[in-house]
């Protein structure tokens, strides 16, 4: 490992320390750690998001920080140590890639994303082997991940698994059935735990069709939120030049300032 590396595990042994160290860092646990490690690959995605190169230089430090505190905590239960990790995922890639480190050939990306995802079903498959559960083709899917992303994933496994949509209309008239789904549960005025259900189904058919038409969801609405943000902001900053609050608008004077913003920005 190199020197700055060494350095690093070492400042994190000492922030660990009952004898000397951090009282927060000493206290800190793998629960209470992990929605730091989410907010941090958050922070580094909004770094790569503006372009921020110096920010992302940061970011990926306080990332790596969440790894070194994850395995100095491991260190000291006896579990596994920052070099096992890091001779783990060295190996993971070279297993891989054996196009790039043995003589296996790939003849293009999308024969190497097809040989990626066969050989990771096939290290679960490796590691279902033995247990009295079934193998699932959504095996492996974490339940942490954001639902938005998760339900991409599972969409992904399935495909692959040969059940799927056969195009992308076929989704569209799945999700004007779910619309009509859900103005069914508001007309008859259903419980809460109804609407739940088909806002639910209608949002993982709204991912579904974004796959099918090779539009990343996750992307898809972060380009909205950011062009909402944009147009709201430009709608406070007419309102405040004009002398009155958005709050104080009748809802008619709102929508005409967001459809002014609309066509400005």
């Amino acid at each position: 490992m190199s020197a700055e590396t060494d350095r690093l595990l070492a400042i994190m042994a000492k922030l660990r320390d009952p004898n000397g160290g951090c009282p927060w860092d000493v206290a800190q646990s793998f629960p209470t750690i992990a929605p730091y490690t989410i907010e941090e690959a958050y922070e580094v995605a909004d770094a790569i998001e503006r372009k921020d190169m110096p920010g992302l230089e940061e970011e990926l430090g306080d990332l790596l920080l969440q790894v070194v505190f994850h395995a100095q905590m491991a260190h000291e239960a006896g579990l596994f140590d920052y070099a096992d990790v890091a001779r783990g995922i060295s190996e993971k890639l070279i297993r891989r890639h054996p196009h790039v480190f043995a003589d296996v050939k790939v003849a293009s990306a999308e024969a190497q994303t097809k040989a990626w995802e066969d050989h990771k079903a096939g290290e679960r498959r490796a590691k279902a082997a033995g247990s009295d559960q079934p193998v699932s083709a959504l095996d492996g899917v974490p339940l942490a991940l954001p639902a938005l992303t998760r339900a991409l994933k599972i969409q992904k496994r399935a495909e692959r698994a040969g059940f799927d949509w056969r195009t992308p209309k076929d989704v569209l008239a799945k999700f004007e059935e779910e619309v009509a789904e859900v103005a069914h549960e508001m007309e008859s005025h259903g419980s809460d735990e109804r609407l739940m259900d088909e806002i639910g189904d209608l949002l993982f058919t709204c991912v579904n069709l974004a796959r099918k038409l090779g539009v990343d969801p996750e992307d898809a609405l972060r380009h909205g939120n950011r062009k909402f943000d944009t147009r709201f902001r430009r709608m406070e900053t007419v309102a405040a030049a004009e002398g009155q609050p958005l709050a104080d608008r009748t809802y008619e004077g709102r929508e005409a300032l967001w459809n002014r913003a609309k066509r400005e920005v």
